[in-house]
């Protein structure tokens, strides 16, 4: 009896391939990773403490040049510790970027602090020097200055500290800086986490480098770092026995995604390489249709490209920011618009602020696409493919 047999599976045709889901931000990991990993899981260091998180620490520091890091649980956390470490209290103003996910200021409610909301400028994004100047010095007369400033590097791309930093100085207002989105940027050749009195940066998965969740606290004060191990590790006192004199957190990383954050720190600029690359080719595809502009970046700063942002001027393009949004989800590719202005959001209402448009109108038009280090050119032709069919058919 002859047997029929199945033919050999192929590849689906070109067709079927581009229906696949397009992620905004995907992982994209290596082989070390699991390497390390595995290291991690045969010693048997299971818990939020371990070589790993020491190493991470340590290689991290030296990456973003800072002597010191802590490893903790998310990027909030690292917020939320910042502040601790400066005694911010009940009723501090923390002036904060308002163009930012709201994990920005969240930490600031955690202690019952009170955000003051800065709006963005044009050649960043990022907080406006002039509107710091202004919110300092108004607060100087009052006699109350804020307690800390919080400033965004948004979407990869560092803010003015050229001016920034000078205002705090002036004014003597520690700055923390919130370089979740933006690892492997610079500013004048300084690295984004190396500004202010401490850094905060996030490993959530659809960051730039991944541990699946946790963050990072980087300062150049070894005593705040010291202090900031401690009451992440719920603040336990030197005893042999379990005593608490101080109010602390469950925030440290586990040795395991620390030996995943060293794998992914190792390809770190090939990754910041990967995703400038990805944006120069959506500008290779794109930057000829009318009513679209791209994020710019400073002649100061090399962006990251975490994500690759662009507004949709509807009357210019044809299309708004929804339409091609929709257009774009319909052929299963995943784009958002840009963060919603944390003083427009129903968490933070009542909390002052200082506008002047820019945030607003960004978050109007403004829409990320995927940015995936991963991603290949056919993958982004696909996208941008859809979006020149919206500017078409609408015209």
């Amino acid at each position: 009896m002859s047997v029929v047999r199945s033919p050999v599976p192929t590849r689906p045709p070109a067709e079927a391939r581009a229906k696949s889901r397009l992620y905004l931000s995907p992982p994209h990991m290596g082989d070390d990773e699991l390497h390390l990993l595995q290291d991690a899981f045969r010693s048997n260091w299971i818990a939020p403490l371990g070589p790993h998180v020491d190493a991470f620490e340590r290689e991290f520091a030296a990456e973003v040049g800072v002597p010191h890091a802590a490893a903790v649980s998310s990027g909030t956390a690292a917020l939320h510790l910042a502040l601790r470490l400066l005694d911010v209290r009940p009723e501090d103003e923390i002036v904060c970027s308002t163009l930012t996910f709201c994990a920005s200021a969240t930490p600031i409610l955690f202690e019952q602090a009170r955000p003051v909301f800065l709006d963005s400028e044009t050649a960043t994004w990022n907080m406006d020097p002039q509107l710091l100047e202004d919110e300092l010095a108004a607060a100087a007369r009052r006699g109350g200055l804020p307690k800390a400033v919080i400033v965004v590097d948004l979407y990869g791309q560092c803010a003015d500290y050229d001016a920034i930093e000078s205002i705090c100085a002036k004014y003597e207002v520690p700055l923390i800086e919130d370089a979740a989105e933006a690892l492997g940027a610079t500013w004048r050749d300084r690295r984004a986490g190396s500004f202010g009195c401490m850094a905060a940066f996030s490993f959530n998965g659809n960051k730039i480098i991944t541990t699946s969740g946790g963050g990072m606290l980087a300062s150049p004060d070894a005593k705040r770092m010291e202090k900031a191990r401690f009451l992440a590790s719920q603040a336990r006192d030197p005893a042999p026995h379990y005593q608490h004199s101080q109010l602390g957190f469950n925030y440290r990383l586990s040795n395991l995604l620390a030996a995943v954050g060293r794998g992914q720190l190792r390809v770190l600029h090939d990754r910041v390489a990967a995703r400038r690359n990805v944006f120069e080719t959506y500008r290779e595809l794109l930057d000829d249709l009318p009513g679209l502009q791209f994020m710019p970046e400073h002649s100061a700063s090399r962006s990251n490209r975490w994500l690759t942002v662009l507004t949709v001027d509807p009357a210019q393009f044809g299309a708004s920011r929804d339409e091609v949004r929709l257009a774009l989800e319909a052929d299963q590719i995943e784009a958002r618009p840009v963060w919603k202005p944390l003083h427009l959001q129903p968490l933070f209402a009542g909390c002052r602020s200082r506008t002047s448009g820019v945030s607003e109108h960004l978050f109007d038009r403004g829409l990320c696409l995927p940015s995936g280090s991963s991603l290949e050119r056919a993958d982004i032709e696909r996208v941008a493919a859809v979006v020149r069919r919206c500017g078409r058919s609408a015209r």
